[in-house]
């Protein structure tokens, strides 16, 4: 059968998102095995594609005034993924990312029951990631060695509180999650898990 898995990571900054994306998208299991390198999309929703300058606004992040276009946005990517249903995605933080961030920094809160019913509909999978408020300190310490903004981990407790309220939302969703643990840093382990439960729950199919 073609695999064609739907994948949305989840969790604050910190927990290994991006490299479990990149991981992902190469793992036999989630990719089927490879004899040749090939694209296979990848996308996120934090990309600052609202502002010419680094670190700027974008899908999460975005201000009163940009949320017609954000919303617009989250339409276009909706409707995309319908055209492109028989094909993998893997996402790197998406819409709960941007419940999160609007409800703890601009004291709004976004509906999104109607793209979740889209995604739904087409299987997406919310991988929520999580790490121990211990294992915090060890990960900014390697973040910081390759960082170019590396302010923005200086205040840890501000991570600890985005993964409470991503727990909560992430249980709210209409699509189906699995939490994972990445305290251990343990990359290969971590999409070992996730293939794995991808597989047991039918996430790696299209069923219709």
């Amino acid at each position: 059968m073609k695999l064609t898995p739907k994948i949305i990571l989840e969790g604050t900054r910190l927990t290994l998102k991006t490299d479990i994306a990149f991981a992902l998208n190469e793992h036999p299991a989630i990719t089927g095995p490879r004899k040749y390198r090939y694209h296979s999309p990848l996308i996120s929703a934090e990309w600052c594609t609202f502002t010419n300058f680094p670190w700027g606004r974008g899908l999460i992040n975005f201000q009163q005034e940009e949320s017609e276009k954000a919303m617009l946005t989250y339409q276009t990517w909706a409707q995309l993924f319908e055209l492109q249903r028989y094909y993998s995605w893997i996402i790197d933080r998406f819409h709960i990312s941007t419940q999160m961030h609007q409800i703890l920094y601009n004291k709004a809160n976004y509906n999104f029951e109607w793209l979740e019913e889209k995604l739904a509909a087409l299987d997406f999978r919310v991988i929520f990631c999580i790490r121990s408020e211990d294992s915090f300190h060890e990960a900014r310490e390697q973040r910081l060695k390759v960082s170019g903004n590396p302010g923005q981990y200086d205040n840890l407790h501000i991570f600890l509180d985005e993964q409470k309220l991503l727990h909560e939302l992430v249980s709210k969703s209409k699509l189906k999650s699995y939490i994972v643990d990445v305290s251990d840093n343990n990359i290969e382990r971590i999409c070992n898990d996730i293939a794995h439960w991808m597989d047991i729950s039918g996430g790696l199919y299209s069923h219709d």
